[in-house]
């Protein structure tokens, strides 16, 4: 895979081309009402009814600028803008419109909604391009209701085979395949067959580093690698008043002492390494029992293989010894992962310069959230625009950005989009 080296060179009389700012928020606040969350976010969790809504409405806006739309046996939406060469392979952009189960109402939606309205821009100012452009929305890139993360976007770069992501299981048990096909979303065409030219991703950044460096524009240069490790610890459900201390085998202190140990080895790898235990299933989970099970993950990320690849083997080695000393059973399972990514230098470039054309203040930024466009990048060149958010705040129905920064953000991805698929005429 080549990666795309070509100079921002696109026609003076498209230099001050913007976006509409305002329809660009209407549509980002029209689609948080579908699936709204309890304190002013969402919970559009995927293949939910609220998902299915939010992709008939999408459906609807991308009819409307009149684009075509394909859909995989995965549910990935693609919505086809033609461009004036037949052969020449597609431009795409997007993300995703699931959320977290106490999501904000911009991580995703910004890069699906903001796609669309370059294309928008594009149609109102009569703009035509060599290569078609399509936009993309993307199934199940949260992995809150199904793990892994990405789960589609990694079927259509080959990570995942289709069978094993239709055989996720959510926490009741239901599976991906049939929650896919009951909300109606189950496309004919077979995921990963489509070729791309190159793909760009709009995202909030999800951190702090932009707004406390005062800057509109994160020009992603690459991706942390992640680890999450399932973790079950088996021990013995006991009353807590009446089973002698030296007696239990605790599987909560298990966990309270892995947790600790997380905590420790990534601070161990500083810089550039993070990590934390996250979900945690506590069984009985009755407060005057002692827990005899207890299922929890831990999420570990660095940007740098060898500390990703060290972290991933002390965890292990931790978690093992604190079972043993504890006489707790203890089974690791690996839920998620992916490398760390370097995105295309080509395209890196032409992000920074649509930046500094446009006049937007900017910095290469390293993303430490996993995104769709990390597995792209497997098989096409892939480039990710960020924009700050509030206090770095996601995952969370606090979250916010500003419609100033939602616009740049999207005027960097239209220069950018612009440059790559060739203005013609």
């Amino acid at each position: 895979m080549a990666p795309l080296h070509r100079e921002l060179t696109m026609p003076a009389t498209g230099d001050n081309l913007r976006i509409d700012p305002a329809r660009l928020w209407d549509s980002l606040e029209e689609m948080a009402k579908i699936g709204p969350g309890v304190a002013g976010g969402c919970n559009r969790q995927t293949l939910t009814d609220a998902d299915s809504e939010g992709r008939h409405l999408f459906q609807r806006w991308c009819a409307a600028a009149g684009m075509s739309m394909g859909v995989d046996t995965m549910g990935n939406m693609f919505a086809t803008r033609p461009g004036n060469d037949p052969s020449a392979l597609p431009v795409y952009m997007g993300s995703h419109l699931d959320t977290q189960p106490t999501g904000g109402k911009y991580d995703g939606v910004l890069g699906v909604l903001g796609a669309l309205e370059v294309v928008r821009t594009l149609n109102d100012m009569g703009v035509k391009t060599k290569h078609p452009i399509v936009v993309t929305n993307w199934t199940n890139e949260e992995g809150a209701r199904f793990a892994p993360a990405m789960l589609a976007s990694g079927v259509f770069a080959g990570i995942h085979t289709e069978d094993y992501a239709k055989s996720r299981k959510d926490p009741e048990g239901k599976l991906f395949g049939d929650e896919l096909a009951r909300i109606g979303w189950v496309g004919d065409e077979r995921v990963g067959a489509r070729k791309m030219h190159a793909m760009l991703e709009l995202h909030i950044e999800q951190g702090p580093i932009l707004e406390a460096e005062g800057k509109e524009i994160g020009v992603v240069t690459h991706g942390q690698g992640l680890w999450w490790l399932e973790i079950t610890l088996t021990g013995k459900d006991a009353h807590t008043g009446s089973t002698p201390m030296h007696l239990r085998v605790n599987a909560g202190l298990g966990m309270a002492r892995i947790t600790e140990r997380v905590h420790q080895i990534a601070m161990s790898h500083q810089p550039n390494a993070v990590g934390a235990v996250g979900q945690v299933k506590v069984f009985p989970n009755s407060r005057n029992v002692i827990p005899g099970k207890v299922v929890f993950t831990v999420d570990i990320r660095s940007p740098e293989q060898a500390k990703l690849d060290a972290m991933k083997a002390e965890v292990t080695r931790a978690a093992l010894a604190v079972a043993k000393e504890l006489g707790l059973g203890c089974e690791i399972e690996d839920v998620g992962h992916f490398d760390p990514v370097t995105f295309d230098p080509g395209l890196v470039k032409i992000v920074r310069q649509a930046a500094e054309k446009l006049g937007y203040s900017h910095m290469d930024i390293v993303s430490g959230a996993g995104h769709d466009a990390c597995w792209i990048n497997r098989v096409a060149p892939t480039v990710m625009v960020m924009c700050p958010c509030v206090d770095g705040l996601s995952h969370n129905e606090a979250e916010e950005i500003s419609p100033e920064w939602a616009a740049a953000g999207t005027d960097v991805l239209l220069h950018a989009v612009l440059e790559v698929a060739e203005v013609v005429g």
